[in-house]
């Protein structure tokens, strides 16, 4: 029994991922096959709330065999009738109240099992406002909400379930993950890591280096840092132990690099696809936005590894460890092809995302016939292996956009977005610095077990239209929101990649958490400098982005020496102080020069005597 529905999950996987293959190459055009979009993500949905049930079967197995059979028979009926009714609702009431019931149920029963309450329980509060809010007054008064036509909105109406939240997740998410798992299955994983051992292996704290590189090697493509966690990681926790870090630092460090790697580009998390689609921007102006403050913060993070090592004087890897870098490229330099064509793709002939990932899944896979790095046989399952992992790793994505479209939908339709919007304005208008930190601290809350994509989805539509209004830089705004949800990967107390990087470490899980945020901590002071200072976003002349630049590329070194307490020798309490704040005041945009320019000078000659007194101290 169990085989067989092994099988059965793997059929339905495999069909995810060829329902957005099938669509995102445009191969209902080829055969002159006129359907609606939506009904190409419904039946996607649909095998994604099967295998959600047949995987995740709570305690009665039987019922979720019932519920995944039910799935498929919903999203075929839908995927069937949806022109019908979402035409014609008003002739076929009936229907179309059955059908939205049972599409509810079975979504919230899904997400439920796979991700827990915490979006369910935001979409209830909505539905609550919805349905009770001529109720309210001031702002956030409107008109209410019939339960049935608000049933009918968030399963039938183009802007909530099948908008454009699960289009990003079927159409564009679903490739990128098809690549990822090739690169898994040929050996790529095992790779990058040899690449990034080759080139920091010989330096003091190798082993911390490899980690920061092979995680965002990995992690730009994944764009998961959980799974990133779990791949890469499985490499290099154990060997950060053996060379000397503590284990919950050899965890945070896996957390904090896996977790960068959702916004590093040039291929970054599911979330700046779905950036790109709210700002109606080109993913290559995202890509270019996210350069500056991602290099900022890997930088930062090498700066870490380096100092802890020499504070622990942990010394470089063994030397019989270490592969020939020209040995690692002729094995494996095939696997850089795929994100080329990409590059090429996005930037020579302006394709579309998903179009250009399906370019580099189909070289790859040629390329595979031929070559792969972990030397194995060639076996055609191993492709087919590759969609039905990209499949159930599509799964919870999938989920996360259906229930957030309708989050979204239904707080622009009930007027809730308007509301709140008003309220975060006033606040900003006292103090954007206030709104700024709120908004923060939301995201961070709202991201607690969520993954980034469902929190920036939610936000996007809540917290980012005020900053846009009191005229931030619409790009600086979803930045400055996707950059805070990431940040509930690593912030406890619900702290998903240090949990899982800790579990790997053997370490205590909070600890390690706590860890994470004192080594990830330029994510979380940065969006508040791109906010103010747009050349980070490489938006200004070249002049003044290069400037700020190198400026800020001083300021996170020196705020580094002072949270690990090293340079040469161990540095005091009051040094560490000293030197934070002279890297803080490097931080401070140009628009406050003339406040502060003597400030800045003297951060310069307070740096500098630190400096000069630790390598006293050494000499």
């Amino acid at each position: 029994m169990s085989k067989i529905n092994g099988s059965v999950i793997s059929l339905f996987a495999f069909m995810i991922t060829f329902t957005a293959v099938f669509w995102s190459s445009g191969a209902p055009l080829w055969f002159d096959w006129r359907v609606y979009p939506e009904q190409i993500l419904l039946v996607a949905l649909a095998f994604a709330l099967a295998v959600a049930f047949l995987t995740r079967p709570g305690s009665l197995h039987s019922l979720s065999i019932i519920l995944a059979i039910l799935s498929l028979l919903f999203g075929s009926w839908l995927a069937i009738r949806f022109p019908v009714l979402s035409e014609n609702v008003f002739y076929h009431p009936t229907e179309a109240l059955v059908v939205s019931l049972l599409g509810i149920v079975l979504i919230l029963e899904a997400v439920r099992r796979t991700m827990g309450w915490s979006l369910i329980v935001i979409l209830g509060l909505v539905c609550l406002y919805a349905l009770f809010s001529s109720n309210f007054s001031g702002p956030l008064q409107s008109r209410s909400i019939s339960p049935d036509r608000l049933l009918k909105f968030l399963v039938l109406d183009s802007a909530s379930l099948a908008g454009a939240a699960l289009t990003i997740a079927v159409a564009v998410v679903v490739p990128f993950l098809i690549l990822a798992q090739l690169l898994l299955a040929t050996g790529g994983a095992k790779f990058f890591s040899d690449f990034s051992l080759a080139i920091a292996g010989r330096k003091r704290g190798g082993a911390g280096k490899i980690a920061i590189l092979g995680s965002a090697f990995f992690g730009s493509v994944s764009g998961s840092a959980v799974s990133n966690v779990a791949s890469t990681g499985a490499i290099t926790i154990p060997m950060m132990k053996d060379g000397g870090y503590q284990k919950e630092t050899a965890g945070a460090i896996e957390a904090a690099a896996s977790t960068g790697g959702q916004l590093m580009p040039p291929i970054m998390g599911a979330a700046a696809f779905l950036l790109a689609e709210n700002l109606q921007a080109n993913y290559i102006d995202v890509m270019k936005a996210a350069l500056i403050p991602s290099i900022l913060y890997y930088i930062s993070l090498f700066i870490f590894a380096d100092l802890e090592a020499g504070r622990r004087q942990i010394d470089r890897v063994p030397e019989h460890m270490i592969p020939n870098l020209s040995a690692v490229i002729k094995r494996g330099w095939f696997v850089f092809i795929p994100f080329a064509l990409i590059l090429i793709a996005l930037f020579n002939f302006n394709l579309r995302p998903e179009t250009a990932a399906l370019v580099a899944v189909l070289s790859f896979i040629i390329i595979s016939l031929f070559l792969r790095y972990d030397g194995s046989k060639l076996e055609i399952s191993l492709f087919l292996k590759s969609f039905i992992s990209a499949g159930k790793a599509a799964v919870e994505i999938i989920l996360i956009c259906a229930i957030a479209g309708m989050i979204i939908g239904l707080v622009a339709r009930s007027g809730l977005s308007f509301g709140l919007g008003f309220f975060l304005v006033q606040l900003g208008k006292s103090s954007l610095l206030l709104l700024l930190i709120v908004t923060a601290v939301v995201c961070i809350v709202m991201g607690m077990g969520l993954p980034t994509v469902g929190v920036y989805l939610l936000l996007a539509s809540l917290a980012a239209p005020p900053l846009v209004e009191l005229g931030l830089n619409p790009m600086a705004a979803h930045l400055f929101v996707l950059y805070f949800g990431m940040l509930s990967m690593l912030t406890p107390p619900v702290a998903i990649a240090a949990f899982v990087a800790a579990n790997l470490a053997k370490a205590d899980a909070m600890r390690t958490a706590l860890e994470a945020v004192r080594i990830g901590w330029p994510a979380y002071l940065i969006p508040f400098i791109f906010v103010a200072t747009p050349e980070l976003l490489l938006n200004g002349s070249l002049p003044m982005i290069v400037i700020v630049l190198v400026k800020s590329l001083i300021g996170v070194a020196i705020i580094t020496s002072g949270i690990v307490g090293f340079w040469k020798v161990e540095l005091n309490s009051f040094e560490r102080l000293l030197l934070m704040i002279s890297g803080i005041i490097f931080l401070l945009p140009l628009s406050l020069a003339d406040e502060i320019a003597w400030l800045f000078f003297g951060s310069v000659l307070l740096t500098f005597g630190v400096y000069w007194r630790s390598a006293k101290r050494v000499s």
